[in-house]
């Protein structure tokens, strides 16, 4: 997908996500420290405004400039303040070092393009900076509901530590979280990375 596809998606008023944060983004960071945090493929918001209401100083990047749109909103609404950054993150280069936390919440790119965006948005992360890395899961195709029907754009444990060199991998695996859909509960299937640069 381009962006101009995204602002197209998201060009109504309402957003296309809820505003809560993600469930695992809230049980993997809430023990961390506040410092610099890096959102990549931030779309509306939802996770770099809760991350800012938490004290955390936030660069939040998407190529959407109407996801970005919304996601300002939602931060005045909320009182917060973020750094927008409106660029494509195949191509985006953070600050080296200069993050305690970088969040990569499910984008969904083929292989090839995510391992860059992966080595390239690690380098930006300081000595013990945590990165997170959560997308849907190959098996969600099988065995949940939801996301992406592409197998080429989704993840595996594997898929993503691999492009992780140079980090240590805190946690690998795959988790499970409910969805309400018009035929009752049900559960997705996701990946879920964390990773500490030493």
């Amino acid at each position: 997908m381009d962006s101009r596809e995204w602002d197209r998606r998201y060009a109504g008023s309402e957003l296309v996500w809820t505003a809560e944060p993600n469930r695992f983004v809230v049980a993997e960071v809430q023990d961390l420290a506040p410092g610099r945090a890096l959102d990549i493929a931030a779309g509306e918001g939802r996770n770099s405004v809760w991350l800012a209401s938490r004290g955390w100083q936030v660069t939040a990047v998407d190529f959407s400039a109407a996801g970005l749109g919304k996601g300002r909103r939602l931060a005045e609404a909320r009182g917060v303040t973020i750094d927008w950054v409106h660029a494509d993150v195949r191509d985006y280069q953070p600050e080296a070092g200069f993050f305690q936390l970088v969040l990569v919440a499910y984008l969904q790119l083929a292989e090839s393009e995510l391992d860059g965006v992966l080595r390239r948005t690690a380098t930006g992360l300081a000595p013990g900076g945590v990165l997170l890395v959560v997308g849907h899961d190959v098996t969600n195709l099988t065995e949940g509901t939801g996301g992406p029907p592409d197998p080429a754009v989704l993840y595996t444990p594997e898929s993503i530590t691999r492009s992780l060199g140079g980090l240590t991998v805190l946690r690998a695996e795959r988790v499970r979280r409910p969805v309400v859909t018009a035929d009752g509960p049900r559960e997705a299937v996701d990946t879920l990375v964390r990773a500490i640069r030493d």
